[in-house]
């Protein structure tokens, strides 16, 4: 299976939101693997604690392998076993029943680059034997209308890729600014499925393989807000109801709805994965929070949910 993760805007969570899901996912004992397709920005190395991969890496990462123009130059991308490498204690072995957590990560310094042909083709084979090699493969993609949103879209059109499951998570704030626009992203002008359904994808099928994630939730009846007044819990309650409607407005409320991730003090001051311990020995982080990635991971290989 092949996960999409896109977002209209930067800090939408996106990135730690995606690399916490394929933890969950690893955690169950599925053999995933996370592909930094942030080309402008491929940070998600800095989430794993991975210390030589915190802004990408310098020879090898997905930029060499995509733009390289001598084609024997690299062949297979870097590839980092974050059971193995991380910095973090409680990541540098893996669990009893984990499966394999991979990290695929960029260039350092890469940039955004426009695909050309020889790209498209290296980036359809890398999907399509990573798909064979993985039980989930999520290719997080730079924000906005970028061309690694148009190069995957252009990808996943190819015959070689047609019979692949692939599904699409696109991650907005609960705000006013980025509910609309990660609908905007999706059935705007050159949105997702106007490019996809240029590329060839069936734009009916492309729109069932959308789903929308909303991060750093605030929820007025949480136990953290117990120390607001009255007046305030009443403000965040009108607030929320106009997200809601404001959401539904724009076709990203509950039908298309795949999951919500609390607001967390943790992940607001310091991008990380959330582990047990986080919640239990240390006391951290929130339990609410890493039972939303848990949900999220599950409901990503719900058929059922995708089939609503």
């Amino acid at each position: 299976m092949l996960v999409f993760a896109a977002s209209d805007k930067g800090g939408t969570g996106r990135s730690v939101t995606s690399c916490n899901v394929v933890y969950r996912r690893a955690l169950a004992g599925a053999e995933v693997c996370y592909l930094d397709f942030d080309f402008g920005s491929p940070t998600a190395g800095s989430i794993f604690q991975i210390v030589d991969a915190t802004r990408g890496v310098r020879d090898g990462g997905l930029h060499s392998y995509l733009m390289e123009n001598d084609q024997k130059a690299f062949e297979e991308p870097r590839r980092i076993d974050v059971w193995n490498n991380s910095a973090r204690a409680s990541l540098r072995h893996r669990p009893p029943g984990a499966g394999q957590l991979m990290l695929f990560p960029g260039n350092q310094d890469g940039g955004e680059f426009r695909p050309d042909k020889e790209a498209l083709r290296r980036c359809i084979r890398l999907l399509l034997e990573l798909d064979e090699e993985f039980d989930m493969c999520l290719i997080d993609l730079s924000a906005g209308r970028s061309y690694a949103t148009q190069l995957v879209l252009e990808a996943t059109a190819d015959d070689a890729l047609r019979g692949v499951i692939a599904r699409w998570l696109v991650f907005h704030r609960w705000t006013r600014q980025h509910i609309p626009a990660a609908s905007g992203l999706v059935f705007g002008k050159d949105g997702i499925l106007d490019v996809g359904e240029r590329a060839g994808h069936s734009r009916k099928r492309l729109a069932e393989s959308v789903k929308f994630v909303r991060t750093a939730v605030v929820d007025p009846d949480s136990a953290e807000l117990r120390g607001l007044r009255p007046a305030q819990v009443a403000w965040l309650r009108d607030c929320d109801q106009d997200l809601r409607r404001l959401a539904a407005d724009n076709h990203v409320g509950l039908p298309s709805l795949l999951g919500s991730v609390p607001l967390d003090p943790v992940l607001q001051w310091r991008e990380q994965l959330l582990s047990d311990n986080d919640v239990v020995a240390r006391d951290i982080a929130n339990r609410k929070t890493v039972e939303a990635f848990d949900d999220l991971a599950s409901s990503l290989v719900d058929d059922e949910m995708w089939a609503s």
